[in-house]
């Protein structure tokens, strides 16, 4: 997923990436070599983001951050990334008169970002340095006590530096007691942020651009035999790639939002969390993925004559230009300490109103009912499930689907806990029989069966089709035996889904049936297993010769895996929750309170990093979902969330943990159960790497099914 979602982005980003594939070329990025400035300026994208009455496009920041991550993405030398940030400095700052030229290219300017001039009086002398583009600039806009001056080129003088980005020059900037009038000392603008966003976006295509370079290397160079990209160490290496940029292009997208005047109304210190978290994610992530290419090419990544090395200067001079993480990290960390968070809610249109205005009328009827009779009634009217095909849901489509978990949740309305059901309604309504449907779908939507899930099992692992479990043929139905493993709920459910191998003949993922079994049934056993936490949620289930009549099979007999990846894969829209085995962000943030540790620069460091990941994963939730309300395929964004969410989870926890020092290494009471609470997490979230499919396995995921790695054979 680039950094924009909807079609017009992706329209706006197709052009630029073929105008760069047309105009851009290897030798003009190693010779800096801007002569394509004048077409991208007649296409109007020098002013993408500026009003039309200063010869702009009358468009955002956002649509200036898809062109220029396609713009990153061809290492685009020259004057365009610096003119386009001068030009954003002074439209934010209203200085509307100083940007003459800018738009239509005949003019270039550049920002100065570290240093600053000294003021006295109506003067300014000094000297800026590094000023990214400097020696091509026209105009410069520089920091100057707490305000910041427009200044012309014959006013200064520029000594062109040796820049590590050999496509892109650097300089020094002097002033020498330049007496400047009050109209061109800028005031009530940040710069810095605006280059959070700026080069955040460029960051995101260079990464964008290292990723695919590696990915395309891995699937071609053999070595020992087979394609690199299917040894596993290089794949998860790719995949963790495409993480970080995922997580970049997500905090970049959210902070050109804040920063747009079309954007939410968000408070100062929300626009500054976003910002902040964009300064820290997108530089980190061209650098690890830079890196990342060059590693996976090997030795011929290292040489001059490829390109690797190019993308890994442009980002590592990215990183240097947006300043230290540790400091944007603390940013984020103190405002996290003070309670704020950016909103994470789908705005939808005006054109939802009716329908708003009607689920909400019926929601209140619902509010008003006591719990029998309100779970009667939204399982009647397919208020639990609104996604699935009536009478079981709504065919609800994705903004009725908002709209109903807003409005739901508005009222107080809380629907029936399906828990494991959620798997197995939407497998029912697939492939059940009629006499199924209705005899499990009421009852389950209306909370009055409990589910269990019988697929794992203790040889098998994340490999469900490896299962052993057998069911033969025996008049009227089957036999099945085996054992399953790590099953929740498996005490209280009175059904279970199960899978079992019914054709050994078969290739692997054949030969295998789903079928529903009633946990009262003879021949099951229920063993509870003790986890490390000393608790027994999970528990071994033994089944011996358990007869499942045939009217229980669900879906064709030896067709089951099909049923079985219906269950897995099943998916509303909608911002859900992730699942939390141990502490979360708010959690941490008390401890280090509680602990009088919230000052500390190396907590505050680390509260900063987990910061800026829980906002991510947040964010890759509510892009997912704008992708599917726009009727557009969200991409990895699911499958990275998934494991981005069980390692801050465990991050968090391990984190806190910590924190406790000494004390971590007793458990009991201590400050009110402080130190027990904490050891708990801790012993808890290493399920989080594990349930629902390994780190390892997800990473295979992402690096088969969504890079097209070679899979492992």
């Amino acid at each position: 997923m680039a950094i924009g979602l909807t079609e017009e982005h992706e329209a706006l980003a197709a052009s630029v990436r073929g105008f760069a594939e047309r105009n851009i070329t290897s030798r003009d990025v190693r010779e800096a070599e801007d002569g394509f400035l004048a077409g991208l300026a007649s296409q109007g994208l020098l002013g993408l983001h500026l009003p039309e009455e200063a010869g702009g496009q009358g468009f955002g920041l956002l649509e200036q951050a898809v062109a220029l991550e396609e713009l990153g993405r061809a290492l685009a030398p020259g004057a365009y990334t610096p003119t386009v940030l001068a030009s954003a400095v002074l439209s934010a700052a209203g200085a509307a008169k100083h940007l003459d030229g800018l738009a239509d290219g005949s003019r270039t300017a550049a920002v100065g970002l570290s240093g600053g001039l000294r003021v006295d009086g109506s003067t300014v002398s000094g000297t800026v340095s590094p000023v990214l583009g400097a020696p091509l600039a026209d105009l410069f806009v520089l920091p100057a006590g707490d305000r910041w001056v427009v200044v012309e080129r014959d006013e200064v003088s520029v000594e062109p530096l040796e820049s590590l980005d050999i496509s892109r020059p650097v300089g020094a900037v002097a002033v020498e007691g330049l007496a400047v009038p009050e109209e061109r000392l800028l005031g009530g603008v940040d710069p810095k942020a605006l280059a959070a966003v700026l080069l955040g976006a460029e960051a995101c295509g260079v990464a964008g651009r290292a990723l695919d370079d590696a990915v395309a290397y891995a699937k071609l160079r053999e070595q020992f035999g087979r394609p690199i990209g299917q040894f596993q160490g290089v794949k998860h290496k790719c995949a963790r790639m495409l993480i970080a940029v995922e997580r970049a292009r997500a905090a970049v997208w959210d902070a050109a939002r804040a920063l747009d005047d079309r954007a939410l109304d968000d408070s100062a210190e929300q626009r500054a969390y976003a910002v902040g978290v964009a300064a820290v994610l997108a530089a980190d992530a061209a650098v690890l993925c830079a890196e990342g290419n060059i590693q996976v090419h090997g030795g011929v990544g290292y040489t001059y004559e490829h390109d690797a090395h190019l993308c890994y200067r442009r980002a590592m001079t990215l990183r240097a230009l947006l300043g230290r993480a540790s400091g944007h990290r603390a940013d984020v960390a103190a405002l996290a300490v003070a309670g704020v968070r950016r909103p994470m809610d789908v705005e939808l249109s005006e054109d939802a109103a009716p329908l708003r205005e009607e689920i909400r009328a019926r929601v209140a009827e619902m509010a008003a009912m006591d719990v029998a009779e309100q779970r009667a009634a939204m399982a009647e009217g397919g208020w639990v499930t609104p996604h699935l095909p009536k009478p079981w849901g709504r065919d609800a489509g994705p903004v009725e689907q908002i709209v109903i978990q807003q409005e739901l949740k508005r009222a107080g309305v809380r629907p029936v806990p399906l828990m494991i059901a959620a798997w197995v309604v939407p497998s029912l309504v697939r492939y059940g029989t009629p006499e199924q449907r209705e005899r499990f779908l009421p009852p389950t939507l209306r909370g009055e069966i409990v589910w269990c899930q019988l697929f794992s099992e203790p040889g098998a692992g994340s490999d469900l089709a490896g299962l052993a479990t057998r069911a033969e043929r025996v008049e009227g139905g089957w036999r099945i035996s085996g054992q399953k493993i790590w099953t929740s709920l498996a005490r209280e459910a009175q059904w279970a889904i199960c899978i079992a191998r019914t054709d050994p003949s078969r290739p692997k993922h054949d030969g295998i049936t789903y079928f529903l079994v009633d946990m009262a049934s003879e021949g099951i056993e229920v063993r509870p297993l003790r986890e490390c936490t000393g608790d027994a949620v999970f528990n071994e289930v033994f089944l011996d010769g358990v007869f499942v009549p045939d009217e229980l099979v669900v879906g064709p007999v030896n067709e089951g895996w099909r049923v079985a990846r219906t269950t897995l894969a099943n998916e509303r829209v909608g911002l859900t929750g992730s699942f939390q085995l141990g502490g979360d962000l708010p959690k941490l943030v008390r401890l280090a309170d509680e602990l009088g540790l919230a000052g500390d620069p190396v907590v505050r460091d680390g509260l900063g990093r987990l910061a800026c990941d829980e906002h991510a994963f947040a964010l890759l939730g509510l892009r997912a979902t704008l992708k599917q309300l726009s009727g557009t395929d969200p991409g990895a964004t699911a499958n990275v969330r998934k494991l981005v969410a069980m390692e801050h989870g465990q991050q968090v926890t391990e984190f806190g943990f910590t924190l406790l020092g000494a004390e971590g290494a007793l458990t009991g009471g201590w400050r009110d159960g402080l130190r027990a609470r904490w050891t708990r997490y801790m012993l808890a979230s290493r399920a989080m790497s594990i349930g629902g499919g390994t780190t390892e396995v997800n990473l295979n995921v992402i690096g088969e099914r969504i890079l097209g790695l070679p899979r492992d054979p």
